[in-house]
């Protein structure tokens, strides 16, 4: 058994990186209305906050905030993802071990969390979530990528409309 533990901070704020299976796939930016509802779904049912967020074409980055004393993140993912699966199908065939767990072809098993700890740990985090579709090229300004929080964050001041504009590593204007 790992030495790893997960740090439930009851109320904590999160970040964390859900990708699927098949890293080639576009499936979350085709199927975005999917993984919206699957989203909407489970906060009606087990509340929490989603200060940041950017989906990609095949992975998600997010940051939540659970209610106070509560910290279910991973039933809220598990339902997540199964609400996006019955909805979408098998982006892969199943292997056979999936299968015997009940899993679809879609998402990783596994999922990247961190506690932040700090109001600079949360900004650094909120920074890298909408720099995201800049570092995979996705476009050459953080404000044309529409899947993202990015523009809540412009219509409260908190960015620049063409903060971070070009990534210098795609190429500069």
């Amino acid at each position: 058994m790992s030495n790893y533990r997960r740090h439930y901070v009851p109320g904590g704020c999160y970040f964390f990186t859900v990708a699927l299976v098949d890293r080639r796939s576009d499936a979350l930016v085709r199927h975005v209305d999917h993984l919206r509802e699957a989203f909407r779904t489970v906060k009606r049912d087990f509340p929490f906050e989603m200060p940041a967020v950017v989906v990609l074409p095949d992975h998600l980055h997010c940051i939540w905030t659970l209610p106070e004393g509560d910290t279910a993140y991973p039933e809220r993912w598990r339902r997540i993802k199964a609400g996006f699966s019955r909805c979408v199908g098998d982006l892969l065939v199943p292997s056979a071990s999936r299968i015997g767990k009940g899993e679809r072809g879609v998402w990783q098993r596994r999922y990247w969390e961190h506690t932040l700890r700090d109001e600079n740990d949360f900004a650094r985090h909120v920074d890298y979530i909408h720099r995201n579709p800049l570092k995979h090229g996705l476009v050459s300004r953080v404000a044309d990528w529409p899947f993202s929080s990015f523009r809540r964050y412009v219509k409260a001041g908190i960015y620049p409309p063409d903060w971070c504009g070009v990534d210098e590593d795609v190429g500069g204007e």
